[in-house]
């Protein structure tokens, strides 16, 4: 079976739920970090979603690689703002791990998603 969409990709599908879960617990985030943390890890999250859609609508792939290699550092990021809200106390360590048990399942994906693209490249992308 082909897939057609990026929403059927099993990483934008992870993506999205970690992003839903993302604005799930920042919503409990103190009023001050509106415009830190709290909008940092939001941005981030959803460059992840973002990214991996647009890489699979390019046609070159190398366009492809580009915003995958985009996603794995968002996501990468948004692991490090967990951690930064681990150290603030704004979530307790099970909310932590599982979030970021999520997050590295995610990494994974977009990590295979970019081995994919690289063992098949364009004769005109060389």
């Amino acid at each position: 079976m082909s897939i057609k969409n990026f929403y059927e990709l099993n990483a934008w599908k992870k993506a999205r739920s970690s992003t839903k879960d993302i604005y799930g617990i920042t919503k409990n985030f103190p009023k001050e970090e509106v415009y830190g943390i709290t909008s940092q890890i939001r941005r981030a999250s959803v460059s992840v979603c973002a990214n991996i859609a647009e890489g699979f609508g390019r046609f070159f792939y190398k366009d492809k690689v580009r915003f995958y290699y985009q996603s794995r550092g968002s996501i990468q990021e948004v692991q490090a703002l967990l951690l930064l809200s681990l150290d603030q106390d704004y979530i307790s360590k099970d909310t932590y791990t599982d979030l970021f048990l999520k997050t590295t399942d995610v990494s994974k994906l977009i990590n295979g998603l970019i081995s994919s693209v690289r063992v098949k490249p364009n004769p005109s992308d060389e």
